[in-house]
């Protein structure tokens, strides 16, 4: 009897300690292609008459909108690799971190190893981590995937139009001439390997295809089955990459348990033919560019039974927010020593009609700030025909006419196409000034400002190389 009495006793106090224990760590894939425009992925498709645009089939991707939310102003920090790739490491405005362009096979710089990056705040809640793919941040000893918090790296330093192009599996080059046709799927089978290999315990996945980036890789075999040619071959390939991904969490129980990012570094390059090229279609111009099209990009975040079933976010997000978002619902906090640029975007993707944490993005080319967005309207300062769109200049055109100050009401044309500078003076004056005060924050290049809160570029001395 008095056994008994003991048990019930202690039955609450049991009830109570398994509600109060923590559950399993969410596991984390971020899936970053490279070049892909806004309106290469089926969901995102707007219908457009001219030949040559008709719809990739995404269907793997297009799931994952079905299944978690979209968003349509969801942006990349650059429209350029390195940089967006730097912002989306470290939850910075690229040039806050020193890391304004592209690097290069001599290029002595890399993400700095003070910066703390998402890979490492996991790590230390005990996720297991691995890079697969691009990285894109530094090829020299300090500045290496595994410098930044990754346990493992297969892939490679640059993209696959510089050289030399080389396959590391972390700081061991495995083949100095790695077969591109093949080179997809081989990520993808390595992501896949990770998610298997890892599903006892959280673990964080950062997937970084080098495809579509130009030039166009993909096996023989599936050439010639897209409606757009070569580009939505690839496209269509890297969808597939996505599904094998999808399907190892659905074979392992994981999906439920599991937040997957699927995003672009920037917008597409629309150099070349329409059968070899990208296109973001409504929006205005392409990579390299802070028009639209340059750094809105598709992005889609799966967590069943967190984020609801097809929701689609119309608010400012970006790339820069998936660090705190993800180290929040990891249990951790952004860095509390320095300036973090980016928003935990939670409650974006799990309560529909939540308005977005950011006042204002600002359009950054290189060090030059050239554009301002708050709410629905972007103010876009003076700039060179050269500047605006260099991919799309026609051949002949003066590279110096130099483009006013305009205004645009992206809610009404994200096209870009009808300057409402005239008609709202106010609101121009608004946005001029929370320019101003990025300017003052880290800097304009345009206006010679430096900015008071700028971190320096890892940097190895020339003998150190």
């Amino acid at each position: 009897m008095r056994a008994l009495l003991s048990l019930l006793l202690l039955a609450p106090l049991a009830v109570l300690n398994a509600a109060d224990a923590p559950a399993k760590k969410p596991n984390v894939i971020v899936i970053l292609t490279d070049d892909l425009g806004y309106d290469d992925v089926g969901c995102y498709w707007t219908p457009d008459k001219r030949p040559g645009f008709e719809k990739i089939q995404t269907p793997n991707i297009d799931r994952l909108a079905a299944e978690g939310a979209r968003f349509t102003d969801y942006y990349a920090p650059s429209s350029v690799c390195s940089p967006s790739r730097a912002a989306l490491m470290t939850g910075c405005y690229p040039v806050r971190v020193g890391f304004p362009g592209i690097l290069f096979p001599a290029s002595p710089t890399g993400l700095n190893p003070d910066e703390v990056t998402l890979a490492e705040i996991l790590k230390k809640r005990g996720y297991a981590t691995a890079c697969v793919g691009k990285w894109h941040l530094g090829h020299l000893a300090p500045f290496t995937p595994r410098q930044h918090g990754f346990d493992a790296f297969y892939g490679m330093m640059f993209p696959n139009d510089m050289q030399p192009f080389v396959l590391h599996r972390d700081e061991t080059v495995v083949e100095p001439k790695p077969d591109q046709k093949t080179l997809n799927e081989r990520f993808t089978e390595e992501a896949v390997k990770f998610v298997r290999a890892k599903r006892e315990e959280p673990f964080f996945l950062y997937l970084a295809y080098s495809a579509p980036h130009i030039p166009l890789h993909l096996p023989d075999r599936l050439r010639g089955k897209s409606a757009r040619g070569l580009y939505g071959d690839v496209v269509e390939h890297l969808d597939s990459g996505v599904g094998e991904v999808l399907k190892a969490l659905d074979e392992t129980g994981l999906a439920d348990e599991t937040l997957v990012v699927f995003t672009s570094d920037n917008g597409p390059d629309t150099r070349g033919p329409y059968d070899k090229r990208g296109q973001a279609f409504p929006l205005r111009a392409a990579k390299a560019t802070t028009r639209e099209g340059g750094v809105r990009v598709p992005c889609i975040m799966r967590w069943p039974g967190r984020i609801p079933a097809g929701l689609v976010c119309r608010e400012i997000a970006s790339a820069m927010d998936v660090l705190p978002t993800v180290a929040g619902i990891a249990g951790a906090q952004p860095p509390q020593d320095r300036i973090i640029d980016g928003k935990d975007i939670l409650p974006l993707i799990t309560k529909p009609g939540a308005p977005s944490p950011h006042d204002a993005f600002f359009y950054y080319y290189g060090e030059k700030l050239e554009a301002v967005r708050s709410a629905n309207w972007k103010l876009v300062f003076p700039r060179t025909a050269m500047d605006d769109t260099p991919y799309e200049r026609k051949p002949g055109a003066a590279k110096e006419a130099l483009l006013p100050e305009a205004l645009y009401d992206l809610a009404a044309d994200v096209g870009e196409t009808k300057d409402l500078i005239r008609q709202h003076p106010e609101v121009a004056q608004r946005l001029r000034a929370l320019a101003e005060r990025m300017r003052e924050d880290i800097g304009d290049s345009a206006t010679n400002q430096k900015g008071k809160n700028r971190r320096p570029v890892g940097r190895v001395p020339a003998s150190g190389q």
